[in-house]
């Protein structure tokens, strides 16, 4: 596994303290820099180094891909699927190849256009700045 770069856990720490003092008490910004000191904290303590660093790295990769649980060849195929029953909120579809999010408003479920990682580096969305 890619190690962080240049991360110190204990000089991160030691880092925070001049900007936790330079603020008032009970500021937000006290009580940002405070969080993230006692998030490290948190990590070092409970011995969670390796678990962070791959949930860092985790945030750093470009390609990560997305589970589809169904693939329909129509809108027709997905929308009875849909009123089955069978679906839940944020699954993700195929639909006609496009990349399709169930989501649930008010009690009800639809199926709301979400590209997949492999669509967004295609030429009809390399381009959309929408």
């Amino acid at each position: 596994m890619a190690d962080i770069p240049d991360f110190d856990l204990d000089e991160a720490l030691d880092f925070l303290n001049p900007y936790i003092e330079s603020h008032a008490k009970g500021s937000k910004e006290w009580k940002a820099f405070s969080l993230a000191q006692i998030a490290l904290l948190y990590i070092r303590d409970r011995a969670k180094m390796d678990d962070f660093k791959k949930y860092y790295n985790l945030c750093f990769d470009t390609d990560f891909t997305v589970e589809v649980s169904h693939e329909f060849a129509t809108r027709e195929e997905a929308d009875q699927w849909l009123a089955s029953g069978k679906a839940k909120h944020t699954e993700r579809v195929k639909i006609g190849g496009k990349g399709f999010m169930v989501v649930e408003v008010s009690g009800r479920l639809y199926l709301m256009i979400a590209p997949l990682p492999e669509e967004l580096k295609t030429e009809e969305w390399a381009d959309d700045s929408e």
